[in-house]
């Protein structure tokens, strides 16, 4: 077995993203480092979708197969990315929205409102069940 696997077993899988912000990194850095989600655009792109941080991407997200439920050490990293992209939708189309960490360190998306929504949580939640949609989490907190 190798490295990897034999260290997921010990640790288990992934349960989210931290940050860690401890040399005061700027809010652009921190945005940028999360917009990445490299699997998922991977994996987007795999199946003829590219991400383009808007909306009617989410949208299309929504409509992909699940292929990514075959695989079951995946999904989380693959959710997790899910759930940072969405808010990365959130923070560049909705007014008021950014980025902010809880002490844990977990990214979540604040709204004008004051309203915290744990991206990272619902795009794991979208990755191994369906629900709540992607599109659907970005319409309530446009909505906010």
């Amino acid at each position: 077995m190798n490295f990897l696997g034999t260290w997921r077993k010990r640790h288990g899988t992934a349960r989210g993203t931290a940050v860690d912000t401890s040399d005061d990194a700027d809010q652009e850095g921190i945005a940028a480092l999360l917009a990445e989600c490299e699997l998922l655009r991977v994996r987007a792109a795999q199946q003829g979708l590219e991400l383009d941080d808007s909306p009617a991407s989410l949208e299309a997200l929504d409509q992909l197969p699940p292929r990514w439920r075959d695989d079951p050490e995946e999904l989380p990293w693959f959710g997790n990315d899910a759930g940072l992209y969405l808010g990365t939708v959130i923070v560049r189309t909705v007014p008021g929205a950014h980025w902010h960490l809880w002490p844990s360190g977990t990214p979540v998306v604040m709204l004008a409102s004051g309203r915290d929504i744990a991206v990272v949580g619902a795009g794991l939640d979208w990755a191994a069940t369906g629900a709540p949609e992607l599109s659907q989490v970005y319409a309530e907190a446009s909505e906010a």
